[in-house]
């Protein structure tokens, strides 16, 4: 894997902005005997195909039922078009937006993917490294491969301070999401995502046609077999006893009676802002904030959760509406290059969470892949931006759009 320019910024007069740095590497008769990596996530997609098993490969690409909400997440943003301004001065560009008082490069979010040890040995390290590596924040999941605090240790060797957040999933047992919240600020995490789709584990007919379903064999348990909450409630510790374990863990990660009470309790139990994951209707966004949420992201989950749910991006627009400039709106499912991101931005988002394009690109390439996809993505977002004629993310609007 060839190195990549270098981390994304502001370019200084008369430097070369970060889009063009990267064609002209690509271009370069002196670089034409390095095999070029992919950069197109169909790319990565087929590499990650050929390097992964049926299980693991169909675990992150696929959604539930027949892939119809995947399908209408794509279909979403087909349906948008660009309309480009011309004789705008987009000579210096700038990525840059604010969120949660924190000033980030790019409006990108490497999305919380959960048991990332099945795509590659360095787990969840390798894309919080090369994120930490260009400033862009990695939302670590609650069911990662490795503990949320070695992530964090993988971030801080590779930038101190590095931006982090932590994905939640609401358990049974909240002496475990407490404890859970509670580690996740000593880890230095910013900000907490609370996943509130996946209560009950979608009809996913991928995994079951491949009897495939990582908890069960006790992989991405590394958050809950180190915490003291649950270790306390084991008659054996989790390595005396996997299989115990495992039930316990299935007995209380999902939990269908989730409610608002239960997000008054989060509330309470930390002081860092929590963003509602999963939002899609308008009077869930304003009950949300009237319940303390600090922000929400409209997503569906990928498609992974409801088959034939609206698309993120349709939902986008009137949850923006309802929040009204009231806290920061994101949004994830189906954000795939530039032109995604801007339109996501333009219908109202802060900023976009970025999933399966990094997964595959780190089962085919570690971390050395998935700087690259990063990479790749935040050029064609500062080149595409600047041909549409908008020189920072503060003048995207609707007006971009047909």
């Amino acid at each position: 894997m060839p190195d990549a320019p270098p981390p994304l910024q502001a370019p200084a007069a008369g430097a070369v902005p970060y889009g063009l740095a990267m064609q002209l590497r690509a271009f370069d008769p002196s670089q034409a005997a390095e095999p070029l990596p992919p950069v197109s996530p169909e790319e990565w997609e087929a590499a990650a195909r050929a390097a992964l098993a049926d299980g693991p490969f169909h675990y992150v690409a696929g959604g539930a039922g027949g892939d119809a909400t995947v399908r209408a997440n794509r279909d979403a943003f087909a349906r948008r078009r660009l309309v480009p301004r011309m004789l705008r001065d987009v000579s210096r560009r700038d990525l840059s937006v604010e969120l949660l008082g924190a000033r980030l490069p790019a409006p990108v979010l490497l999305a919380p993917i959960g048991v990332l040890g099945i795509l590659h040995a360095d787990a969840e390290a390798a894309p919080a490294r090369a994120a930490a590596a260009e400033g862009v924040p990695f939302v670590c999941s609650t069911v990662s491969s490795i503990p949320m605090e070695r992530v964090a240790e993988a971030m801080e060797a590779v930038r101190p301070g590095a931006p982090r957040w932590f994905q939640l999933y609401p358990a049974r047992r909240r002496d475990v999401m407490a404890s859970l919240l509670a580690r996740a600020e000593r880890a230095g995490y910013g900000a907490v995502v609370v996943t509130l789709d996946t209560t009950m584990l979608g009809w996913r007919e991928a995994d079951l046609r491949h009897r495939y379903l990582p908890f069960v064999r006790g992989e991405g348990l590394a958050n809950y077999f180190g915490d003291p909450a649950f270790r306390a409630s084991l008659a054996a510790p989790p390595e005396q006893d996997p299989r115990a374990a495992v039930q316990a863990f299935l007995g209380t990660y999902v939990h269908p009676g989730f409610s608002w009470d239960d997000l008054a309790f989060m509330r309470a139990s930390t002081q860092l802002p929590l963003l509602l994951k999963g939002i899609l209707h308008p009077d869930d966004a304003r009950r949300a904030l009237d319940a303390g949420a600090d922000g929400v992201v409209v997503s569906n989950h990928g498609g992974r959760q409801v088959d034939g749910a609206v698309a993120a991006l349709d939902a986008l627009p009137r949850v923006a509406d309802a929040v009204a400039g009231r806290a920061p709106v994101l949004m994830d499912s189906g954000v795939r290059r530039g032109a995604d991101v801007l339109k996501a931005l333009a219908l109202g988002a802060r900023a976009v969470l970025y999933g399966r394009p990094y997964a595959h690109a780190l089962a085919a390439g570690g971390e050395a892949g998935v700087r690259h996809a990063l990479r790749c993505l935040l050029a064609d977002l500062d080149l595409t931006m600047g041909l549409c004629g908008c020189a920072s993310t503060g003048e995207v609007d609707a007006g971009m759009l047909a």
